[in-house]
């Protein structure tokens, strides 16, 4: 009778922590609960941003903050654009996009909630140009999107709350030994299991950040040599079954299985592009003709007023 008990505790315990608000992530389309409202994500991650910003040290390089500042915001436009237009319009109110350059000589960038994105100039010698380094705030800003922090927090939430209340059924049960050991043995599984949840967020954001990146009209294709230059600089990338990212390889293998996908955003992007840039030419064109005839009507009733006078 008590296993039956215990299994129908635990069982009611992971129903209870498993509840949250259902969420869909753009492009992918999958969905989680989160646990944590976008409210108190964003006051603990706003606070923690100025702490960082005040400690950090912003890059002296002019033209590479102003190139940092322009891919982010081109990446930020376009993102919203899609948010806006695929139903996700409520998701902008949590969005005050900002994008910074640090001295620092990692070769790394981060993101936190609400679409503060700090780059290190570490990185700008493995993106070389500007498309790749949309490919990296791409990413970032998938982060945002999807609501990877909250995720993360929401799902370290519940764990918690399982392996106490598992804890406590255990020592009422079977003894505080045997629940020791049953809650160290739970610890190390959560490790396991979130490891996995962490490379599936990466890798999301993977997907999300190469269509972002074509959207605002940056060819998707360079990320391949993007992540190979990554692989390179950084001897190979991890491929522990512990590491919060997927190996560079896998990364790449992915990322030419997307490409297709992103090469559709891509191309409707350009030919937007190229819409636009004919609607300008056609209405200067029409602008400047106006302007001429208005000239030349100008210049005849002057020259017809003088003749009068």
């Amino acid at each position: 009778m008590k296993p039956f008990r215990f299994l129908l505790i635990a069982l009611t315990a992971l129903v209870m922590t498993s509840c949250g608000t259902a969420s869909k992530v753009p492009i992918t389309g999958r969905t989680h609960r989160l646990s944590v409202s976008d409210e108190q994500v964003l006051s603990l991650s706003n606070s923690q941003y100025q702490e960082y910003m005040a400690s950090a040290k912003k890059s002296t390089d002019a033209n590479a903050t102003a190139m940092v500042k322009r891919v982010g915001q081109r990446l930020a436009t376009a993102v919203e654009t899609y948010l806006r237009e695929n139903g996700f319009a409520n998701e902008l109110q949590y969005f005050n996009w900002e994008f910074n350059l640090v001295k620092d000589n990692a070769v790394n960038a981060f993101c936190m909630p609400g679409g503060k994105i700090v780059v290190y100039e570490g990185l700008l010698p493995v993106t070389q140009d500007e498309a790749s380094l949309a490919i990296v705030l791409g990413h970032e800003i998938a982060h945002a999107v999807a609501k990877h922090s909250a995720e993360q927090m929401s799902k370290k939430y519940n764990q918690s709350q399982i392996t106490q209340l598992g804890g406590a059924v255990l020592s009422s049960a079977v003894g505080s030994g045997a629940a020791q050991v049953a809650t160290a043995m739970a610890s190390i599984g959560l490790q396991f299991a979130n490891a996995h949840y962490s490379r599936e967020n990466e890798s999301e954001a993977d997907h999300m950040g190469l269509v972002f990146a074509a959207m605002a009209g940056y060819d998707p294709a360079v990320a391949v040599s993007f992540w190979q230059r990554m692989s390179a600089a950084s001897g190979g990338g991890s491929t522990s079954y512990l590491s919060s990212h997927p190996s560079d390889a896998k990364r790449i293998t992915d990322i030419q299985k997307w490409l297709p996908e992103a090469q559709q955003y891509y191309q409707a992007s350009k030919a937007a592009g190229q819409a636009t840039s004919k609607t300008s030419t056609k209405s200067t064109k029409s602008s400047s003709k106006s302007t001429t005839k208005k000239t030349t009507n100008t210049s005849k009733a002057t020259t017809a007023k003088k003749f009068t006078f």
